[in-house]
């Protein structure tokens, strides 16, 4: 029989129980303690946890504010307190820390309970929103023993005290909002609601916010792109305890509850989104910026665009770029139809034996296989051997099984074009359309790429002509023009020549050679190349044949040049990149046009009037008889030889823009002109273009016509005018001559 403890006892075990109990919680303020100072690991300081390293993505923001792409390594973008919706807070809270409010950061009580629950078998997470926030700013290691794994917890423990010390609730919340990642490349609420819903963080409406909510509990598990039932279920979840929090009624539950996720996902890639060829030339422009600048981070070291969360202002219009890549693709689908028709009974790879060599030796599969060390009887036998390729289409990209020469022939005849589209007032380049698909094709065919220009550099010789006393309404036999001088005589052939004698504004706008070569011939090519020089074409020799567009120019600087006609005669080299600013919103760097005068305001007026001709009856007609646009628009087309190139240059008083078509090689092209001409493979995508930009009335481009000079008139452009001083001018001669 056990002897009754007495209360000596008693007292000597409590007292020993009080020790130990004591001694532990001593221990445990030593180990902390230990902890805090850096004993078993240096922590974070509190200037790390002001600035977090974190890879957050640069963001390229169109003229209104909207982001047209980011550049990222983790696509997060940080967004304030007052820019996230409140139904993201209150289903955040609801779901993993409904005592968010009231803790220091660590929720005893929640975490003792969490702790029997664990014991008994229920796993549940006892982070809360602030400790998810530390374990987020500053990464666990993989593969932990058990050791480091409980140091690492309680590190996470004193973090999140000095989180809580430092921020106000609504600056954890938020901090942990943007550091969260939600998968698909989204990192952070901003991003999240973008590539989900396609939308801001402060418009995400209860469902919207529940389902990114959700996902928390595990990204893969409960992703609405993979798994949306999945998905559906947690997000009712989330609503039902939104509804126990009282953040939401019961009666508000039971009508969200059977919503779809009516997701509008966006794949957060380089690839996807608008603008990717703009996006692409813009990087590489702004890395050379900062180089050539000295442009570092305060401790010197180079900006990083793919992690510093830079702010990248631009020109581009967001509804414009939309609307030029539309009227593209709409097009370029049934051009490319046309050009397949054109060559049908015929061999298109007749006599291109060196043009298909040049292919496959500019393709990756070729580079790629030279880096292997294969030999080129290897590389042979491979690219004639069937293997699984996926190749663009305009119905999509599609996955066959053919031969990699094969593959570098379709590719041979597949039409690129590009575009560019720029305010002539201030040169802001609203629309870039670099090529036809970025994934595919790389190239940049906006600025990057070159090509002969056709008949689109002819005003350049009729604006010095103008600017030498011509008149519009003079007139010239189109009759073949020989210029000597210049090394072997020129004489430019024509096709679709009229007879007998025309005005200038005439033979400019149904393209006449002749009597552009009979200007180029009084004005000079020197003349004329000094104007496209100051315009903003570089390398235009001075030689006869550039009357009739024998440089190559790129779709940017042809842009530019012709903005100084609609733009009163000042020529603005085109810009698209204002600002950049780091992500505390300090300016790194800052652009403005400098406008330059090239031409009399008279000049450039009596330009647009001519060009207008050629819209209103010219080669550029059908922008009227067909697309039915009877705005004031001026324009030019242009073809090259061989149809290789077909160009449209088009001016408003409000916008200029440019458009190239033809093959990667000029090797291959149309067979007709007709089919072949600049207004036929170039004018109809500016025409599915303007006409999206004129019925949207927030662009606010009106149809106004181009204001007239409010100097005296020195050049007559009334051709009836000009005619009634012309025989004046000859009845005088009479007189005075005794007739």
């Amino acid at each position: 029989m056990n002897k009754s403890l007495s209360k000596e006892d008693i007292k000597r075990y409590s007292l020993r129980i009080w020790k130990i109990v004591i001694g532990g919680i001593a221990l445990f303020a030593i180990f902390i303690s230990l902890i805090g100072v850096g004993v078993f690991g240096e922590l974070p300081s509190f200037r790390d946890i002001e600035h977090p390293k974190s890879n957050q993505a640069s963001e390229i923001i169109a003229d209104d504010g909207r982001t047209l792409g980011t550049y990222f390594v983790q696509n997060r973008s940080n967004v304030a307190y007052k820019d996230i919706s409140k139904n993201v807070i209150n289903g955040l809270i609801a779901t993993e820390d409904t005592r968010f409010k009231e803790h220091s950061g660590i929720d005893f009580k929640r975490t003792f309970s969490i702790i029997l629950y664990n014991l008994v078998g229920k796993k549940q997470g006892a982070s809360t929103i602030t400790q998810q926030l530390a374990k987020n700013l500053f990464p666990r290691e993989n593969n932990l023993n058990f050791f480091t794994l409980v140091l690492t917890k309680f590190k996470e423990w004193i973090v999140a005290v000095k989180l809580e010390r430092n921020y106000t609730k609504e600056e954890i919340i938020t901090m942990y909002l943007n550091t969260v990642d939600f998968g698909n490349q989204a990192y952070g609420i901003k991003s999240a609601a973008r590539v989900y819903f396609n939308t801001s963080p402060d418009k995400l409406n209860l469902t919207e916010a529940a389902t990114l909510v959700g996902m928390q509990k595990g990204i893969t598990m409960y992703s609405p792109t993979r798994h949306p039932e999945r998905s559906k279920a947690r997000r009712n979840t989330v609503l039902s305890m939104m509804v126990k929090s009282d953040f939401i009624t019961q009666q508000e539950f039971e009508k969200q509850k059977e919503k779809p996720l009516d997701l509008h996902f966006n794949a957060a890639t380089v690839n996807d989104g608008i603008a990717p060829y703009f996006r692409s030339v813009l990087k590489n422009d702004i890395k050379t910026i900062f180089q050539e600048q000295s442009i570092t981070k305060p401790d010197g070291t180079p900006y990083d665009l793919d992690r510093d969360g830079l702010k990248i202002y631009t020109t581009i219009n967001y509804e414009m770029q939309v609307y030029a890549e539309e009227a593209q693709k709409e097009y370029m689908k049934i051009l490319q139809q046309q050009f397949i028709n054109s060559w049908k009974g015929r061999n298109p790879f007749k006599d291109k034996t060196l043009q298909i060599e040049q292919g496959i030796k500019r393709s990756d599969r070729y580079k790629s296989l030279k880096l292997e060390g294969k030999s080129e009887e290897d590389i042979r036998k491979d690219f004639n051997t069937p293997t699984e390729l996926t190749i663009f289409t305009w119905k999509g990209n599609i996955d066959t099984t053919m031969k990699p020469i094969d593959s570098v022939r379709y590719y041979k005849m597949l039409l690129r074009n590009a575009m560019m589209t720029m305010d002539p007032t201030n040169g802001h380049v609203k629309a870039w359309v670099g090529g036809i698909n970025y994934e595919h094709f790389k190239y940049d065919q906006v600025k990057m790429g070159t090509r002969q220009v056709g008949s689109t550099a002819k005003p350049f010789t009729y604006a010095v002509a103008i600017e030498n006393g011509y008149s519009p309404c003079f007139t010239v036999p189109n009759v073949p023009v020989t210029i000597d001088g210049y090394g072997t005589p020129w004489t430019p052939k024509s096709s679709g020549t009229l007879q007998g004698t025309l005005t200038l504004q005439k033979a400019l706008a149904y393209s006449q050679n002749y009597i552009t070569a009979y200007v180029m011939k009084q004005v000079g090519p020197v003349a004329v190349s000094a104007l496209a020089t100051k315009m903003g074409i570089p390398n235009v020799p001075a030689y006869p044949s550039i009357a009739l567009g024998s440089f190559d120019a790129s779709v940017y600087n042809m842009v530019g040049a012709y903005g100084a006609f609609a733009n009163k005669g000042y020529y603005t080299q085109p810009i698209y990149l204002l600002r950049i600013e780091d992500k505390n919103g300090v300016v790194l760097y800052s652009k403005k046009a400098i406008p330059k005068p090239v031409m009399s305001e008279e000049v450039a007026y009596v330009m647009t009037r001519m060009l207008k001709g050629v819209i209103t009856n010219g080669t550029g007609s059908r922008l009227n008889y067909k697309y039915k646009i009877n705005a004031p628009i001026g324009g030019k087309t242009g073809t090259t030889q061989n149809n290789s190139d077909g160009w449209f240059m088009a001016i408003t008083p409000q916008l200029v823009t440019g458009i190239w078509t033809g093959c990667e090689d000029r090797a291959f092209h149309f067979i007709s002109t007709r089919e072949g001409e600049g207004a036929n493979t170039a004018l109809p995508i500016f025409a599915g273009f303007i006409k999206r930009v004129y019925a949207n009335p927030a662009l606010k481009i009106s149809h106004a016509d181009f204001e007239a000079p409010k100097t005296p008139k020195t050049i007559t452009f009334d051709c009836n005018e000009y005619q009634q001083q012309e025989d004046g001018t000859k009845t005088e001669l009479d007189e005075k001559l005794g007739f």
